[in-house]
C-alpha cells in the first residue's frame, strides 16, 4: 500500500519552518515529543533528546522556565541536531535569550508574557532571526474572565482564548506562527480544533492534552488526533504521555501510518493468535519489533500463524510468514520463496528484514515519506 496516495484530503495552511523542517502548506506532518529531565541537568537533557531522534522526532520541545535554564538551553543546543522548540511562560526575557541561542520555534503565548513593549520586543526578534511562534491553549489554563465567561472549558472558551493571541500577532505583522488548541477531553479537543480550522490559515499543532499513560494516552491519543487527521486537519503532533518520550513519537507514527498518511519504519501485520498458531506469534512480533525499532525504511511485514489469513497477508506484504508445523512459509513481494524453520525464525527474519530494508534505502528518499 503507497503512503503517497492517502485519500486524506489536507485542509490548506500556510507553510512555517522550524529549523529545517516544513510544518503546513501539504508538508509532511511532523512528529515532536518533549524532554521531561530538567533542563538544567544538560547531560540527561542531551542523552533523552538523542533516545528520541533515534525513534525519528522530527521535533523536540524543552521546557525553559528560567533564565538558568536558558543557558542550559544554549549547551543543550550545541550537541543535538533535532529542532528545538523552548516552552517559556510569562518572563519575556527567556525568550529572547534562548533566541540569542539559536532555539528554532519559541512556544509562548503572546499575551501572557507582559506589557505591549515586551510583545512587540520578542514578536520582533522572533521576526529578526526567522523564529516561528508556537501559541498553545489548554482547556486547564484558560484566562479567568473567559472561565467566567464560560463556566467551565468549552470548544468555544479555548478557540476565543487562542485568538486573543493570534490578533496580538496580526496587529504586529506576524504571521510564523502554528497554534494548538488541546484538551484531556478528546470530544472538547476535537470540536475545539474543527472551529479554529475554519478561522486561520496558519498550521494546527495537534494534540490531546495530559491523555494519560502508555496504553490509555495512545489509545485517547489515537481516536481523536486520528478523527481529525481523517478530516484533514493538523500539520504537527504531539501525543502527550505519562511515559518515556520515545513512546510518544512511536505512537505518533503509529497513528500515521495506520491512516496511510505517513510511513516510518516497520508496519508489522500480526494475528492476534489462536490455537491454529504454529509458532509462537506474539514472542516473535514483540522481540521483532524490539531489534528492527532502528530501521526507518517504510515496510509491511506480516506476521501470521497458520494457513487460514497467511498467505494472502504474505502475499500483499513486503515480506511475510504463514505458520506451518516445524517450518512456515516465508514470502517476499508476492512470491513464496522458502521455508523458515520456525525454531530459528526471530534470527532469520532479523536478517532478512534487514537486507530488504537497506535495498529499499538505496531505492528510495526516505525523508519524503
Amino acid at each position: 500500500m503507497s503512503y503517497s496516495d492517502s485519500p486524506i484530503k489536507r485542509r490548506e495552511s500556510t507553510r512555517i519552518y522550524v529549523g529545517n523542517v516544513p510544518i503546513g502548506a501539504g508538508a509532511p506532518i511532523a512528529v515532536q515529543s518533549m524532554t521531561n529531565t530538567r533542563t538544567t541537568d544538560v547531560e540527561k537533557t542531551v542523552a533523552q533528546i538523542q533516545s528520541l531522534e533515534r525513534v525519528g522526532v522530527d521535533i523536540v520541545r524543552v521546557s525553559v522556565p528560567t533564565l538558568e535554564a536558558a543557558e542550559a538551553f544554549k549547551l543543550i543546543k550545541q550537541q543535538v541536531n533535532v529542532p528545538l522548540i523552548a516552552d517559556i511562560h510569562f518572563d519575556y526575557r527567556i525568550a529572547l535569550k534562548v533566541a540569542e541561542y539559536g532555539v528554532d520555534c519559541l512556544r509562548i503565548n503572546p499575551g501572557n508574557i507582559g506589557n505591549e513593549s515586551r510583545i512587540r520586543s520578542v514578536v520582533e526578534c522572533a521576526r529578526d532571526n526567522n523564529i516561528p511562534i508556537r501559541i498553545g491553549v489548554n482547556a486547564g489554563s484558560l484566562e479567568k474572565d473567559i472561565q467566567e465567561k464560560y463556566g467551565e472549558p468549552t470548544p468555544e472558551a479555548i478557540v476565543e482564548s487562542a485568538m486573543r493571541h493570534v490578533e496580538i500577532l496580526n496587529k504586529l505583522n506576524f504571521d510564523q506562527f502554528k497554534v494548538s488548541v488541546k484538551a484531556s477531553d478528546v470530544f472538547t479537543a476535537i470540536a475545539a480544533y474543527r472551529l479554529l480550522a475554519t478561522q486561520i490559515k496558519q498550521p494546527l499543532h495537534l494534540g490531546i492534552t495530559e491523555a494519560g499513560g502508555a496504553r490509555s494516552g495512545s489509545i485517547k491519543s489515537a481516536i481523536g488526533l486520528g478523527m481529525l487527521l481523517a478530516e484533514g486537519i493538523g500539520d504537527t503532533l504531539r501525543v502527550s504521555l505519562a511515559a518515556d518520550p520515545a513512546e510518544e513519537v512511536k505512537v505518533g507514527f503509529d497513528i500515521l501510518k495506520s491512516l496511510r498518511i505517513r510511513s516510518r519504519g516497520i508496519n508489522f501485520i500480526a494475528c492476534p493468535t489462536c490455537s491454529r498458531q504454529e509458532f509462537d506469534v506474539i514472542n516473535t512480533v514483540n522481540e521483532l519489533e524490539r531489534r528492527l525499532e532502528d530501521i526507518i525504511t517504510p515496510m509491511d511485514i506480516s506476521i501470521i500463524g497458520c494457513v487460514v489469513n497467511g498467505p494472502g497477508e504474505a502475499l500483499a506484504s513486503t515480506m511475510g510468514v504463514a505458520g506451518g508445523n516445524k517450518k512456515s512459509g516465508f514470502y517476499e513481494d508476492g512470491v513464496r520463496i522458502a521455508r523458515i524453520d520456525n525454531d530459528a525464525m526471530i534470527d532469520e527474519l532479523e536478517t532478512k528484514i534487514r537486507a530488504k530494508a537497506q535495498l529499499l534505502a538505496n531505492k528510495i528518499d526516505i525523508k519524503t515519506e
